[in-house]
Formats: C-alpha cells, structure tokens, sequence
C-alpha cells in the first residue's frame, strides 16, 4: 500500500473526525475507494473504535432509482392516468413513492458517533440519467435520514481514482500527487493563519468583492456579515468543519447588492455551466446570464424563494490546491478563489435561534481573486490580487 494511504487515514481519523476509543463509527466507502477504505478500518481498529461498513455506490443508487421510475411509470400507465412521462408528466416521481421514514438507515445514524464518507466511485456522472424530479423526491423523502447523519462527527473525503483523474483532465500519478498535496498538510498550521481571516470576519459589518479585468465583466458585490460568526474550515470537526481536504474561512451574507462575475467553470446537476453573471438587488438575484448551461442555473435559482439569495461567503486558502479539478471538494478551498453559494445557510454561522436563508438548495460557484482583484471589509482592503494583508507582498 502506498504510505500515502495510510496516512490519509489517519488525517481523516484522528485530525478530522477526532475518533477515540468506544465511538461508533459508520464509514462508506465508494466503489474505487477500496484501498482507502481499508486502511482507515485498519486506523479505526488500532484506536479502539467500533466499525459498521457501507457500500456507497452511486451505481447502485443509480439502478434503485431508474427502478422506482419504471414502477412509477408502469402504474401510470395501468391506471390510466397517463403515459409514464417521468419528466413533467402525470408519473413523475415525488417524494410519496419512497418510504418516509427509512428507520434503518435512519437508526444506523442516530446510533453512530462518527460518519466517514470515502468518495471515490467509477463514474462521476453515474447517475447522470436519472430524472432531475426523481432525485430531488428521493432527497426530499430521506431528510431524516440526512439530519441524524448530520447529527454525528460528519467527515467526507475522497481517494484517488482514475474517473476523478479523467474527470479533473489528469494523468492518474498526476492526480494523485494533487490530492495528497490538497490532503497532507500541516492542518494546524494552516488553521491558525486561517483564524486570522475569520477574525476579521467575525469583527466586520461589510465585505466588497470587486474584480476589473479587460477580458470578463466586472465584479462589484456587497454583503453584509454583520452578527455572523465565520467558520474556520481546518477539516476537523473540531472547527466546525467537515471535509477533507477543506482550507476556506466562510459565513452567511445577507443583503447582498451588487453584480458578481464566476470564471471557474463548474458542473450542475450533471451540466457543464460556465461564466455566470448574477445581478443582486435586497439580497436576491433579479437577473442571471451564463455563456453555458443556463437553463441548469435556472433550474436552481427557481428551486425555492431562498435559491436566489445568498448561503455562504467562501474564502479558498489551501494553497495545496493548485489547479481547477471539476469538484467542488477542491475547487472552492483553492487559494486565490472566492466563492458565494445561493441557497442554504449554514447553522454554524448564524446566531443562536436565528434560521438565516433557507433552501433545499446549496450551490457554490467560484471566481477567481489572483490578480485585478481586492476583497474589503468595511472598506479596509484585507485581500489583493490573492495576497492576504498578514502575506508578504501584499499591497494596501
């Protein structure tokens, strides 16, 4: 086994997830992951945790859902209701055609301590044709299940594969070596110079992003934090943070003005969607424009009223993280990026009894800060062109 294997397990278990002795441990595992996957049941045992395995595969999910399709279809069509249209017509899927309350799945859960999630699957687009509607129903039906796994020492991380490789334009061996580099790091380091960020955001009432370059649109956004509590991503739980890699600073804007340029493409709900352009007014989105894949934006800003308003402010600072992969794990901790999500807030970044924005949606999208750009806190300039005001280099 690579050394680098075994210690990626031992990062995700004692950094991350902070595992002790006696907890409960659920760890799933995706298909191409099995190498990781054994190495942190091999960590788990050595720390005197207990283990219950599952196999996370988005084919198989993939199977289970076009199955529940076809039944829906089939019993459209033997009522005569309709002609088993599963997108938009009288047998599309809704969240009645899946258990309510799966208690299995949501038993496992309520009874685990930690939850480790291994990424990893064959394909990144597995379930890439199965209904849009099917799946936000499935979702829909399983929150349940979904809070008592958020209710535990949540991590997520994912192994090398090839599909992710291909995915991120990479030889495998060059893939590999960006991961560890992303993964390996002198995590408490990097959260003490992070903590200098979340400071400033802690203490602040405003931030202006604003980017003025010749060859995209301009960026010149405000958004309020005031009485927010920024989140120190370090990948531990210990900071309230629950990916590995992870090496962002974020909060819950509100009152968001202004008109936001993202460079970095991205992909949405299983669609290529690139340069978008969002007009802010009172905090919600009143226009939107992207050279491709609008109609996959648009789907998610009519998801909800809470879609067209701002989640999350999100400042990249793992500078392990050198290059755009495709995957939102990586791309949105890179250094020298800002990225804002529409939909969801964050509890961890709200005052308590306070709900902030509220969404069945959570999507980042990524602009690019290193150069012809500056980030401003109640008009004190703290980033420009990428460098943090604490950095050598940096220019007031």
């Amino acid at each position: 086994m690579d050394e680098r294997v075994r210690e990626h397990a031992e990062v995700l278990v004692d950094w991350s997830a902070r595992v002790e002795a006696g907890d409960d441990v659920v760890v799933s595992v995706a298909e191409d992951a099995h190498e990781l996957g054994v190495a942190v049941a091999a960590v788990l045992g050595e720390r005197g945790a207990n283990v219950t395995t599952l196999y996370g595969s988005d084919e198989l999910s993939r199977a289970y859902l076009k199955g529940v399709e076809a039944r829906v279809e089939g019993e459209a069509g033997e009522d005569g209701t309709g002609e088993g249209e599963i997108d938009g017509g009288d047998a599309a899927v809704d969240a009645a055609d899946f258990d309510a309350d799966p208690a299995v799945d949501r038993a496992i859960f309520e009874a685990a301590d930690a939850y480790l999630r291994i990424g990893g699957g064959r394909n990144v687009t597995a379930t890439a044709d199965v209904e849009r509607a099917t799946r936000q129903a499935y979702a829909k039906a399983r929150q349940g299940v979904r809070e008592a796994r958020m209710d535990t020492d949540w991590v997520s991380t994912v192994h090398p594969t090839r599909s992710l490789a291909q995915q991120a334009g990479m030889a495998y061996e060059e893939y590999q070596e960006f991961v560890y580099d992303a993964v390996l790091r002198d995590w408490e380091a990097l959260a003490d110079e992070m903590a200098k960020m979340k400071d400033i955001l802690d203490d602040g009432g405003e931030v202006r992003i604003v980017t003025e370059r010749d060859d995209a649109p301009d960026t010149d956004v405000r958004m309020s934090i005031a009485g927010r509590t920024a989140v120190n991503s370090a990948a531990s739980v210990a900071y309230d943070s629950h990916n590995l890699p992870s090496g962002e600073v974020f909060t819950a804007p509100y009152d968001t003005a202004g008109e936001v340029f993202f460079d970095v493409p991205m992909t949405i709900d299983a669609t290529r969607v690139r340069n978008v352009h969002l007009v802010f007014e009172d905090g919600e989105v009143v226009d939107f424009a992207a050279e491709a894949g609008e109609d996959a934006l648009a789907n998610v800003l009519n998801t909800d009223p809470g879609a067209r308003r701002l989640g999350e402010l999100g400042i990249g600072m793992n500078r392990g993280i050198d290059r755009f992969t495709d995957s939102i794990l990586f791309d949105e901790k890179m250094g020298d990026t800002v990225h804002l999500a529409v939909g969801r807030a964050y509890d961890a970044c709200l005052p308590e009894g306070e709900s902030g924005n509220e969404s069945a949606v959570h999507v980042d999208m990524i602009t690019d800060v290193s150069a012809d750009s500056r980030m401003e806190v109640d008009g004190e300039v703290v980033q420009r062109n990428g460098t943090f005001r604490w950095e050598g280099g940096f220019e007031a």
